[in-house]
């Protein structure tokens, strides 16, 4: 008799745990899809366009010679063109690759899209000078176009516009970085866990 409340008592004990282990599974399954979600969602939220915009003017004087007779007689056409562009530059993190390992706790940001650089400018011509033997044709404005470009992207190369758009992208990844800590999670890019904001500044801007 003795035994066999011992083997009923052992037996509600054994599934009393059982039930106990599998509702803990569960809230374990349930916490990792959680933040799973949790995860997936802030990276949505920092996949906006990170924007700087620049403002950038210049002057250009354009000159054309058609000549005739042995280059005894020529015609020439020209004008002043002032230029005020607009220049944004941008990374659409929406383009972002990356891949999330549930089990060990890891994003890993497999690619970050290249800067956008969009020069939008508004160029009014002043003192146009010409004749009807070489008046001004649409090569002309397509030559003078292609110039200001050419030295419009000069000029973002050497300022500072694609460096403060770069901290910006530091700054929104950031975010990324502050959530998986706070939740226990690992983010890494580039074969590098990253740590801190300065391990993302020194891959990105290396």
């Amino acid at each position: 008799m003795k035994y066999r409340i011992i083997i009923v008592l052992v037996a509600i004990v054994s599934i009393f745990l059982l039930f106990k282990f599998c509702d803990f599974k569960k809230e374990d399954e349930s916490t990792i899809d959680y933040n799973t979600n949790l995860i997936q969602q802030q990276i949505v939220n920092v996949g906006k366009l990170v924007v700087t915009e620049g403002h950038f003017a210049e002057v250009v004087t354009y000159k054309d010679q058609e000549k005739y007779f042995m280059d005894m007689v020529s015609f020439e056409k020209k004008a002043i063109v002032i230029v005020n562009a607009d220049v944004t530059v941008a990374y659409d993190l929406h383009q972002m690759k990356y891949d999330i390992d549930e089990k060990n706790k890891i994003i890993t940001i497999i690619n970050i899209p290249k800067e956008e650089i969009k020069i939008s400018p508004d160029i009014k011509y002043y003192n146009v000078e010409q004749s009807s033997m070489n008046p001004f044709t649409g090569d002309d404005y397509n030559k003078i176009s292609k110039t200001v470009r050419a030295n419009l992207s000069k000029k973002i190369e050497k300022s500072s516009l694609k460096s403060n758009a770069k901290n910006r992208l530091i700054s929104e990844l950031s975010k990324m970085l502050i959530l998986t800590n706070t939740m226990g999670w690992k983010l890494q890019y580039d074969g590098q866990v990253i740590e801190k904001e300065s391990d993302f500044n020194q891959k990105i801007k290396g």
